[in-house]
């Protein structure tokens, strides 16, 4: 039997493998070891309705590990104390457990630090979704994460390419499509339309009425004018005055900054149309995603998710920039007037045609199988 450990520090990470874990947690062949940690464990970038562990256990999960690391502040320094600090307690939880395996997810610097401390205690490391591009240092922490993992589960053919460029085995890449969208594939279909009231603050309306999102996160490139990006779009989406569902940021470096900006926002201005909001639970967030009107900011949702849901989406600024993207994303700077310009036109589209730019079938199954069967190892070579 394998001994897998599965790796989640950020709340996107558990719904966008939800059905990742849950074949690898079917297999007899495979004994399952879930380490929640980073900003997956903060209070305030999750819900009363979602918190990770709790959810978790709902599905099934029976092995469950915390590790606490997230360090209190708002600049780059912290980031790269906790980086540091994450390499230490996840190398201790990877000693007590002694698995197997180690698989992480995507391109955060918590997710690095995972990846250092089980590549230095000789540990193989599965990654979904390396090869990918985007705008800012988590495309550096992307491709830094494949050079120390042994097994690659690319989401997408160019991407693919890449990882073989960077001198990965090509026995150990695979291209089975992107997990996250088949979470989307199945939940859409399933209605669980969420109750206002019970949770996010700011203005009150019926989502039947119609609504947009916003997801802007910030990009540490331009960290010191999070401020006036985020009153740029708080002004248009202002002034195109449709109930709005606007997401808490990340953990990034600027989100205090960003976050400030909300709360006055909130608190001063009078008759807006925005409820904030914080992490839902997968099933929920699918449903919101489905049901927008159009998608604005800078997450990744917007080119994969909604690529697939054909959701209109305005994406601001550079921090998706390398990302495939399909006809529904329009992309434009911060200019107050390009954004709102850009949304009236997004909201006039109504639909896209869904993209098949990161759709395979039975993804999650052959992302298991793998894990489960691959020969592993540990020495690693660059193939010419």
């Amino acid at each position: 039997m394998r001994k897998v450990c599965f790796v989640i520090t950020s709340f996107i990470h558990y719904s966008r493998n939800l059905l990742v874990l849950e074949e690898l947690r079917k297999r007899k062949d495979v004994e399952l070891h879930i380490v929640v940690g980073g900003s997956a464990l903060l209070s305030k970038y999750s819900s009363k309705f979602a918190h990770i562990k709790d959810l978790l256990k709902k599905d099934g999960h029976t092995r469950l590990y915390e590790v606490y690391f997230s360090l209190e502040g708002n600049d780059l320094a912290t980031k790269a104390k906790t980086a540091g600090l994450g390499i230490i307690e996840f190398t201790t939880l990877f000693n007590n457990i002694k698995p197997d395996v180690v698989v992480v997810r995507g391109d955060r610097f918590e997710v690095l630090s995972a990846t250092i401390a089980a590549a230095y205690m000789s540990l193989p490391v599965a990654h979904i979704e390396g090869g990918d591009l985007s705008g800012s240092i988590d495309e550096s922490v992307r491709h830094a994460i494949t050079k120390f993992s042994h097994i690659h589960f690319a989401t997408n053919a160019p991407a693919k390419e890449r990882i073989l460029r960077l001198g990965e085995h090509p026995n150990y890449v695979f291209n089975f499509g992107s997990p996250d969208i088949e979470v989307v594939d199945k939940l859409s279909k399933k209605s669980k339309k969420i109750d206002l009231k019970k949770t996010g603050s700011g203005a009150s309306f019926d989502l039947k009425d119609g609504y947009m999102m916003v997801m802007f996160h910030p990009d540490i490139n331009d960290v010191k004018k999070i401020h006036t990006y985020t009153k740029n779009i708080l002004k248009a989406v202002h002034e195109i005055g449709l109930p709005t569902l606007w997401f808490w940021p990340n953990f990034d470096a600027g989100a205090e900054d960003l976050s400030q900006e909300l709360r006055l926002f909130k608190d001063e201005v009078k008759g807006h149309k925005i409820r904030f909001m914080r992490y839902l639970g997968p099933r929920e967030f699918v449903w919101l995603l489905n049901n927008t009107k159009c998608l604005i900011g800078n997450s990744s949702a917007g080119v994969k998710e909604c690529s697939f849901l054909g959701v209109p989406v305005v994406n601001v600024g550079k921090r998706q920039n390398g990302r495939l993207k399909a006809e529904n994303v329009v992309s434009v700077d911060f200019d107050p007037k390009k954004i709102k310009k850009a949304i009236e036109n997004q909201l006039k589209a109504k639909r896209f045609k869904s993209s098949q730019l990161y759709f395979a079938k039975n993804t999650s199954k052959n992302i298991a199988d793998t894990i489960a069967t691959v020969p592993l190892y540990t020495q690693k070579i660059f193939i010419d």
